[in-house]
């Protein structure tokens, strides 16, 4: 009988979540049953989209339930295993995170083969943050050689990705983050033109200084003041997908559309949103691709990690304060 601390929803919040509205249980672990295995995780993840699964309404994924440990991404060993698919010792990923160890059927968890690279990237750069930001520019997007794409929360687990794709195609790169720090890691990175939000009057200006020509494409991330300045600054037929709206999250009533929005009729812009798992198709070429771009040196990842499975509630918040730097991970 093993023992594991998990994370459950203990009330659903109502604009910011506190750490009220969790709750920390020990729970025992029983043996595996037939064509079951037990994991110990190692690494988990913690991702913006886990905040419309506080909502009890329809969407995408399927809401967390008050009462019940939450689910997410994570990367374990298996310690116990009654199934002829698994051996003790093998590395596995799951959507089994926010706990220290389960008991699941063999077909809820894939085998890990990490090529050598460091397990927890396939949270990140190699998990769903990175195929995200490949499907976005590749597929959604169509980025070519020698447009000029703007990414907003640049320095994000998705954002840098994008933002790193785009230069592998031969993209100029407008990135968008808080703080100097931040800035200079997309300088770091290959960014051609890094813009702090937070210490610019304008954005919009600031983002047309970058591409007095305009932009051909935007990579959005968080809504508000970006997406306004996006729209300004871009071209005619100008492409824009969208992964996600941070600055929304949050909110207690609808944000105000940008004032600008007329500006899509006149400039025939073209806007997708997109789920990432719809596209799972693109995975193995992504897995080639950014695989052989982090391995060679040429895509490089900027990680902040908090210790322990007691401090995942507080690594989550950070998601929404801005406190996080490139991929949020708990390590277990």
């Amino acid at each position: 009988m093993a023992q594991s601390r998990e994370w459950r929803l203990k009330t659903r919040p109502v604009g910011m979540p506190t750490p009220a509205n969790f709750e920390f249980a020990t729970v025992d672990v029983g043996a595996p049953g037939a064509g079951e295995v037990q994991v110990r995780n190692s690494w988990m993840s913690v991702d913006p989209y886990m905040r419309g699964r506080m909502y009890d309404g329809p969407s995408y994924a399927a809401a967390f339930q008050v009462g019940e440990a939450m689910t997410g991404g994570a990367v374990g060993e298996v310690i116990a295993s009654n199934s002829e698919k698994f051996k003790v010792g093998d590395k596995v990923q799951s959507m089994f995170g926010w706990r220290e160890v389960f008991n699941a059927r063999d077909n809820e968890v894939q085998k890990l083969d990490t090529h050598g690279l460091l397990e927890q990237l396939f949270l990140g750069a190699l998990g769903m943050p990175g195929l995200t930001a490949y499907v976005g520019v590749k597929k959604i997007i169509d980025l070519k050689a020698g447009e000029t794409i703007f990414v907003s929360a640049a320095s994000g687990a998705v954002g840098q990705m994008a933002c790193q794709i785009a230069r592998q195609i031969g993209a100029t790169v407008i990135g968008s983050a808080g703080g100097a720090e931040k800035v200079a890691f997309l300088k770091e990175i290959g960014v051609d033109h890094a813009i702090d939000y937070k210490a610019v009057p304008d954005l919009t200006k600031a983002v047309l200084a970058a591409a007095p020509g305009g932009i051909d494409a935007y990579f959005e991330n968080v809504g508000g003041e970006h997406l306004e300045a996006a729209i300004t600054a871009a071209k005619t037929h100008a492409r824009f997908a969208f992964c996600g709206m941070i600055s929304g999250y949050n909110a207690l009533e609808a944000n105000a559309a940008p004032k600008n929005l007329v500006q899509i009729v006149g400039k025939q812009l073209k806007w997708e949103g997109f789920i990432v798992s719809t596209y799972a198709n693109m995975a193995p070429a992504f897995a080639k691709d950014v695989g052989g771009w982090i391995a060679s040196g040429q895509i490089k990842t900027k990680e902040t990690v908090e210790q322990g499975v007691e401090n995942a509630v507080a690594a989550f918040l950070k998601l929404f304060t801005g406190d996080n730097f490139g991929k949020m991970l708990v390590k277990l």
